[in-house]
């Protein structure tokens, strides 16, 4: 069956860096687009960026462009989220997910499969 497994999150720093991996398994990686998406604490699920199958193109929200960004090794099947600049408002709970088509939807609830999430915290 389709398996998503987030790694890579912690206590950063504000100002830190963080790389979050996510593996992919029971299904063929390169065919699909990738989001990762965000829950923090008290508020609804955030999409945060997007990248389509082949890695032609990718997108951000407003909130993280010019410090995260996205990536893929579809050899690997592994998806990336490498975080820059971090801010106490990025602390929450990072999952990645499987898009329906090789082109990304940037829409929480297009998603076809999430991971468990990893824990992302920012602070002194």
């Amino acid at each position: 069956q389709v398996q998503l497994v987030e790694s890579g999150g912690g206590l950063a720093q504000p100002g830190g860096s963080l790389r979050l991996p996510c593996t992919a398994s029971g299904f063929t990686f390169s065919d699909y687009a990738m989001s990762w998406s965000r829950r923090a604490p008290g508020k609804d699920v955030e999409w945060v960026s997007g990248i389509y199958s082949d890695s032609t193109d990718s997108d951000y929200a407003d909130s993280v462009k010019g410090r995260f960004a996205i990536s893929r090794d579809n050899a690997k099947n592994t998806l990336y989220l490498e975080m820059n600049n971090l801010k106490p408002e990025d602390t929450a709970v990072y999952y990645c997910a499987k898009e329906r088509t090789a082109c990304f939807s940037g829409i929480v609830g297009n998603f076809e499969c999430w991971g468990q999430g990893t824990q992302v915290t920012v602070s002194w």
